[in-house]
């Protein structure tokens, strides 16, 4: 006992007792990883009743797993698993998560709005754990496999447009932002017939939000974002007309390195900024002068010599950018490039509002009677498309 009293005064005053605590807290968070994530294993069972099957990759700030519901019965039982990293402002961020997603689920009981379906969460060694109904692969997966650097057929995106809308009508019911739409956040089901919204975990409840320059994935990323102007619904639908011309082409509209070269991207698409929108933005002057003429600081731009130019670019457009391929009906390809006109607008407070994309003669179409299955089919050349079948 005096031998141990001690140690314990050697250590205390080596200033190892905090070192002591450390090492113990390490044994028990054996779990995790360096930088909180959890490091799960096959066959493990978590709440009692999940069993991992397979992982599913891993986010920003989570890790996501498929499970078998071992309490499931006669439903389906498999589900998708979030783990959000134990951490004290992942945690916070995770519950704002289940907010979202308890106030989208519950207003949409019969599951018809394109919306990731919330079954439950619970907390497992430290970690939040969010339940989700278990999908297919994302739309980047899709892209990838059907039609990299081509796109899809022109029907599968008119019916992944349509179902989109309605996902965005749905977040505008429920007044709230996803602030992250992109492929990857999209998710599709085996037939790939239909597709969902997932990852709410940048969500936030429209109104008055705090102004970032870095808020939504660059390449989807709205101008109102970069100048620092308030923003609404407006800036999914934005990052909505980038996923539907990667899902035509098979290329990102807006490859942009940085916030500078992505608002050059803009304009080059759609001509100078309203001045007036330059003159209420918050980070306006880090990207144009005094005069309001746009200053390169994007490394390529510079090396392309585009320093300093002047607010009377001329924009392309949409159209040149999106090419016909055989098969093709020419009066929907027109309708769908009137569609992504619309949606690029660079004042958000005229952009396409989802009403308006909902009744877009692209999505309306003509009425085809009976009912649909829709299953990508492979076309010559490479191509997919989704064949309508009859039933």
């Amino acid at each position: 006992m005096i031998f141990l009293e001690y140690l314990l005064l050697e250590f205390r005053n080596r200033g190892n007792l905090e070192g002591m605590h450390v090492r113990k807290n390490s044994l028990r968070d054996n779990w995790d990883d360096e930088h909180g994530y959890y490091k799960y294993h096959l066959g493990e069972v978590l709440d009692g009743h999940y069993r991992i099957t397979a992982g599913s990759g891993k986010g920003v700030f989570s890790t996501v797993v498929q499970a078998k519901d071992l309490k499931a019965g006669e439903n389906d039982p498999e589900v998708a698993i979030k783990i959000i990293c134990n951490e004290k402002e992942r945690y916070k961020s995770g519950k704002r998560e289940v907010s979202v997603l308890e106030k989208l689920s519950s207003a949409d009981r019969e599951d018809k709005r394109h919306c990731v379906r919330f079954i439950s969460s619970f907390m497992y060694r430290d970690h939040l754990c969010l339940v989700l109904e278990s999908l297919h692969m994302n739309l980047r997966e899709v892209i990838k496999k059907f039609g990299r650097d081509i796109g899809l057929k022109l029907t599968a995106v008119r019916t992944y447009s349509k179902q989109l809308f309605i996902a965005l009508k749905h977040l505008k019911d429920c007044s709230i932002l996803h602030c992250d739409i992109k492929p990857d956040n999209i998710l599709v089901n085996g037939s790939r017939n239909m597709l969902k919204l997932c990852d709410f975990g940048s969500a936030l409840p429209a109104g008055i939000n705090d102004i970032t320059p870095i808020l939504v994935s660059r390449f989807y990323r709205a101008p109102e974002i970069i100048l620092g102007l308030p923003y609404d619904h407006s800036l999914d639908m934005w990052s909505v007309g980038c996923c539907l011309y990667e899902l035509y082409t098979g290329k990102i509209l807006f490859p942009g390195g940085t916030n500078n070269g992505m608002l050059w991207l803009h304009m080059e698409l759609k001509g100078p900024f309203p001045k007036k929108m330059l003159r209420k933005g918050a980070f306006t002057t880090q990207h144009f002068d005094q005069d309001l003429n746009f200053h390169a600081t994007d490394e390529n731009l510079v090396k392309k010599a585009v320093n300093k130019v002047c607010m009377n670019v001329k924009p392309s457009g949409v159209g040149p950018k999106i090419s016909s391929f055989p098969g093709e009906d020419p009066k929907m390809l027109s309708r769908f490039k009137d569609l992504l006109e619309k949606i690029f607008v660079l004042d958000p407070q005229k952009r396409l509002t989802v009403s308006q994309a909902l009744s877009h003669p692209f999505i309306t179409g003509r009425s085809m009677g009976g009912r649909k299955c829709a299953l990508l089919a492979e076309l010559p050349g490479g191509r997919y498309h989704i064949r309508q079948y009859l039933s």
